[in-house]
């Protein structure tokens, strides 16, 4: 951890302009604007200070701003004659409300009221509502936070959680550093720093809302441990006709299976994993039909279990998002009759028609929690009076996805309208078969009833 305060002498603006000047814009990294704009601070002043320009400009354009805050700042004067925490965290919280309203009037705020100073012992409550804030949508999102190395405690832990939570939704992370500028050099500003310049209007309002937190850029009093804690040389680094993010774009679910596929032509060893074998073998041993017209198998990889579904149905469209995948798939599969691959993703690229099996194996789990529920819906709708729908996922985490094979079956179970026909589980994975109520059982189908 950096150790300084704000008393110590801050970095000149010349100290930043050989890295400043060299700065792309952030339009080199993310086109357009968001839907939406979910603004974290640690403290009340910091995302007028690092984000108010940002702010100002997307309100104006029609982005919806959300602005979270951790802490009420309530210890920002420990020495102060004049003020308790408890008054602090009061007068704080008006101001933030009076700075966001110079930003963008219509914005929501959420004051969190965790402790100030002590915001890496509330992680998990400040990521649970982070999480809340971003949704589960999938509508163009940008996160905003401050950088994870602010070299203050509050700061890094809300960097760090923002992180996290950006990762996990596979949204932009846009880092902005606030105490950095006062103690740093070049060397500490951390890679993907980019400048968003704040048009004539952005700026006055930028100006206005870091007036409003006059706590922070005025004395409380003329007594010891009233002192200003902004002082006129540091709030100079916001001044400037431009805003500084370090941004982290996230990697499409696509280009995370190029980039697999491209280092392994079997990356999960189909072929050669008993795992693997006996797993699929379960998978055709439920099926509760011998025959289907039909088949839709979304995110059928190299084309393995494809060849299985082919030999036990007319036809089968399968679809992968990785063109390298489905190259391969073809390879395996040339000459198969009834099969057909297309790039493409689910749910928003879901084929038209009705299908007599729908088979969802192992890539529920990679979609977003929005994106689940409209799988659930597509494929609900999309399976024919008498069709089948087959699940089997890993039940084990998944690094860097948010969704668990339990999640996605649970999500089919109670919100598909479908009935559950048959069910394995062990500590591995779990198939569930589900048709249209009142499913018919084998035996029954047998004439064995």
């Amino acid at each position: 951890m950096v150790s300084f305060t704000h008393q110590d002498p801050t970095r000149t603006e010349e100290t930043w302009l050989p890295l400043i000047n060299e700065a792309p814009h952030l339009g080199a990294a993310l086109a357009g604007i968001p839907e939406r704009l979910v603004v974290l601070a640690a403290h009340p002043d910091d995302e007028s200070l690092g984000a108010g320009g940002l702010i100002a400009a997307l309100a104006a354009a029609g982005t919806t701003v959300d602005v979270v805050v951790a802490t009420a700042g309530e210890a920002s004067h420990p020495g102060s004659p004049t003020h308790t925490p408890e008054s602090l965290s009061a007068l704080r919280g008006k101001e933030l409300h009076d700075a966001v309203a110079e930003l963008a009037p219509r914005a929501g705020v959420r004051l969190l009221g965790l402790p100030d100073g002590r915001l890496a012992d509330h992680r998990g409550e400040l990521a649970r509502a982070l999480a809340q804030a971003v949704g589960d949508s999938g509508d163009n999102v940008w996160l905003v936070a401050p950088c994870r190395s602010d070299g203050h405690t509050d700061h890094d832990t809300a960097g760090s959680v923002a992180a996290e939570v950006a990762e996990a939704a596979r949204i932009p992370l846009l880092e902005y550093p606030i105490w950095l500028w006062h103690w740093g050099t070049a060397a500490d500003i951390p890679d993907g720093l980019h400048l968003f310049p704040v048009d004539t209007d952005a700026a006055a309002r930028k100006d206005r809302a870091m007036a409003a937190h006059h706590s922070q850029v005025a004395p409380l009093s003329t007594a010891p441990g009233d002192e200003v804690l902004l002082a006129p040389e540091v709030l100079e680094h916001f001044q400037r006709p431009f805003e500084s993010f370090i941004i982290t774009v996230p990697r499409t679910a696509r280009r995370v299976f190029e980039e697999l596929y491209a280092d392994s032509s079997d990356p999960w060893n189909f072929e050669g994993s008993f795992y693997e074998h006996r797993k699929r073998a379960l998978t055709l041993a439920m099926l509760p039909k011998e025959r289907f017209s039909t088949v839709f198998e979304p995110g059928c990889s190299i084309g393995v279990l494809t060849g299985e579904l082919a030999k036990r149905s007319e036809s089968v469209l399968a679809m992968d998002i990785s063109d390298r995948a489905l190259a391969l798939a073809r390879e395996r599969l040339d000459g198969a009759d009834g099969v057909e691959f297309i790039q493409g993703a689910i749910p928003e690229e879901w084929p038209e028609g009705t299908f007599d099996l729908v088979v969802i194996s192992e890539i529920g789990y990679f979609l977003l929690p929005g994106q689940l529920q409209a799988t659930v819906d597509r494929a609900a709708a999309s399976l024919a009076e008498d069709g089948v729908l087959l699940l089997c996922h890993w039940r084990h985490p998944n690094s860097g996805w948010p969704l668990t094979g339990d999640t996605v079956h649970q999500a089919f179970r109670s919100g598909s309208g479908l009935e559950v026909v048959a069910e394995h589980c062990e500590a591995d994975f779990r198939i569930d078969v589900l048709m249209h109520a009142p499913a018919v059982s084998v035996a029954a189908r047998a004439g064995l009833l």
